[in-house]
C-alpha cells in the first residue's frame, strides 16, 4: 500500500487545510450574489454585497480583499462558462450555417446574465480589453459561423459577419434585460428565431430551424 503524500508545508511550516465546505459555500454565495447585484447597480459596496449573501464584512474580505479582486473572480468564473459553452458547442456548430447560429444561441443563453454583467463592468472595471479577451471565444465563433453562412447563401443580411456579430450581439443583451424586467420569458427558442431572423433567414425556416435543433440544444442547457 503506497503512503499518502504529505502536503508542502507553507512559509510559516504549517500544512495547509483543506479548505472547508462552509467556506467554498460561502464563496459560491457571495459570487452569485455578487453577479445579480451588481447586474442591478455596478456602483454597490462591498458591504451591501456581503449583506446581501447573508455574511458578515470579515468573511467576503477573507475570501475576496477587495472589489478588484471579486470582480477577477466574476471574470473568471464568466470566462470558464463561455469556454465551456463554446467547447460544447464546437461539434455542432460545425453544421450547416442556421443550425449552427441556433445551437450558439441554445448554448450562449444560460450564461447570458454573466455576459451582460462583463459588458457592465467593463466601462469602468475591468477594462475593454480584458473583456475582449473573455469574449473572445464566443464572439469568434459567431464570426466564423456568420462568414459560413454569408458564403454559402443562407444569411442574407446586408451588414458584413463582423458588424452583423456585434448587433446580435446588442440584441440578445437587450434581450436579456427584458428578462430581468419580466416583460420576455424565454429558454432561448424565441431568442434563437430572432437571432436567425436577423441574420437573414427567412422566419418561416428561422422557426423550422430552431424547432428542429431545440429538442436536442436544450438538454445540452437545462
Amino acid at each position: 500500500m503506497s503512503e499518502p503524500v504529505a502536503l508542502p508545508l507553507t512559509p510559516s511550516g504549517l500544512r495547509p487545510q483543506p479548505q472547508r465546505r462552509n467556506a467554498r459555500s460561502n464563496r459560491a454565495r457571495i459570487l452569485a450574489t455578487a453577479r445579480q447585484e451588481l447586474g442591478r447597480n455596478p456602483d454597490v459596496t462591498l458591504e451591501e454585497l456581503a449583506q446581501a449573501a447573508g455574511v458578515v464584512r470579515r468573511t467576503l474580505f477573507g475570501h475576496f480583499p477587495g472589489r478588484a479582486a471579486l470582480l477577477e473572480a466574476l471574470a473568471e468564473e464568466a470566462a470558464e462558462a463561455i469556454r465551456g459553452a463554446v467547447a460544447a458547442g464546437a461539434e455542432r456548430v460545425a453544421g450547416p450555417p442556421e443550425q449552427a447560429l441556433a445551437h450558439h444561441v441554445f448554448g450562449m443563453w444560460p450564461i447570458g446574465d454573466r455576459y451582460r454583467l462583463l459588458l457592465a463592468l467593463a466601462r469602468r472595471d475591468l477594462g475593454a480589453e480584458r473583456v475582449a479577451v473573455i469574449l473572445a471565444p464566443a464572439r469568434d465563433a459567431v464570426r466564423s459561423v456568420l462568414e459560413r453562412g454569408r458564403r454559402e447563401g443562407v444569411f442574407h443580411s446586408p451588414l458584413p459577419p463582423a458588424a452583423l456579430s456585434a448587433a446580435l450581439e446588442a440584441m440578445t443583451l437587450a434581450l436579456l434585460e427584458t428578462v430581468n424586467t419580466g416583460e420576455l420569458v424565454d429558454d432561448g427558442t424565441q431568442v434563437a428565431v430572432a437571432t436567425l431572423i436577423s441574420a437573414g433567414v427567412p422566419r418561416p425556416r428561422a422557426s423550422a430551424v430552431v424547432a428542429e435543433v431545440a429538442p436536442v440544444a436544450r438538454p445540452a442547457v437545462g
